[in-house]
């Protein structure tokens, strides 16, 4: 009963973050509801959904794409162009910036999906660079190369804008995570996502049944396609801008570690790879640079100055320790607490038996 609905209990507490002033030294800069740490925590757990939503390729239904920065790039990128090139108010922005991310998803999904397995991972490569390097050309002066285009701020929301409103965007990124916990859910357990299962285990066994994966395939894929183009517009507005770091294929990487840190095919792991991964990857960045590490000797300072060391150091940990990903923590610690207790058990009956009784 407690594993049901302990999310009910952890949502008001999320929701309530901004208003606390509890200190969590080494884990946030300041106190909970600080604009720093809210800024932090918002960008978690958009993080968090968005490797939620990939997940409904890579862990629902199989399918490896090295593209999906490109859906999260043009919710960001689309938007902010229709408010500084057409002067569009923001809500018609936002809605045609989705849109332009979904149509992107359904034009590239039905090309790359063509191919299977490996092949359909490099046409996804493909894309993914093609658009990286579209972006960084600038073409028109729309995208501004690699220094990226800031979001006009007289044109966006007045109450997601400046510092003393970074609650309201941290309630906004909330607002994603638990739509997109929400759409993944339904999806995953409707007759839709059953075939998807099927088409992840054998899809020559859904093809003999009669059914046709492309276009199951292809739902996965503007679904999660829609929800990556959503999380960008929800990006633009948490940094006031659109970056071309979010059109590459490591941006797309970093999303696979997250899943995979988290757990794949799961309900709530790749939720917490994302989260875990954006923090540590914040966190570790502030430790590489401390004082602390300076002072140690080069055969230590050198590698923990590097975040990117540390962060690789924990997914390689948690792969080799967890190979599930966090999301079976629970359960291997409840398998652990059941085997001294067999254990015993099982001591009892080969005593009873050594003094012959029942």
């Amino acid at each position: 009963m407690l594993r049901r609905w302990w999310p009910a209990a952890v949502l008001p507490a999320l929701a309530l973050a901004p208003f606390s002033a509890l200190p969590l030294p080494g884990l946030l800069d300041g106190p909970l509801g600080s604009p720093g740490s809210l800024q932090l925590l918002a960008t978690c757990l958009l993080f968090g959904a968005l490797a939620t939503g990939y997940d409904l390729l890579l862990g629902r239904t199989g399918l490896l794409s090295f593209g999906h920065a490109l859906y999260f790039a043009a919710g960001s990128y689309a938007t902010n162009m229709f408010l500084l090139e057409a002067g569009l108010p923001f809500a018609v922005s936002a809605l045609l910036g989705v849109c332009c991310g979904v149509a992107l998803a359904l034009v590239l999904g039905s090309v790359s999906l063509r191919v299977t397995g490996i092949g359909f991972s490099m046409v996804t490569l493909a894309f993914a660079q093609a658009g990286s390097i579209l972006v960084s050309r600038n073409p028109g002066g729309l995208t501004g190369g690699e220094e990226g285009r800031a979001a006009p701020a007289e044109l966006l929301p007045s109450g997601l804008v400046g510092i003393d409103n970074t609650a309201n965007l941290y309630w906004l990124a909330l607002g994603y995570l638990v739509l997109t916990l929400a759409v993944v859910h339904r999806a995953v357990n409707s007759p839709t996502g059953r075939v998807w299962e099927g088409i992840k285990e054998n899809e020559r066994r859904v093809e003999v049944l009669g059914l046709k994966p492309y276009g199951f395939k292809l739902t996965a894929f503007v679904l999660a396609g829609a929800l990556a183009a959503l999380g960008g517009l929800v990006h633009l507005l948490l940094t006031g801008g659109s970056t071309p770091q979010t059109t590459t294929s490591d941006f797309t990487l970093s999303l696979l570690v997250m899943v995979v840190l988290g757990g794949s095919g799961t309900r709530w792991g790749p939720m917490a790879g994302g989260i875990l991964y954006t923090w540590a990857d914040h966190r570790l960045g502030d430790l590489a640079g401390s004082g602390a590490v300076a002072e140690l000797p080069a055969v230590l300072r050198v590698p923990l100055s590097q975040p990117l060391f540390l962060l690789g150091v924990l997914f390689v940990a948690v792969v080799h320790l967890l190979p599930g990903g966090l999301a079976r923590l629970p359960s291997r610690l409840r398998g652990a607490r059941r085997t001294p207790a067999a254990a015993e058990t099982s001591r009892d009956g080969e005593s009873r038996k050594e003094n012959g009784r029942p």
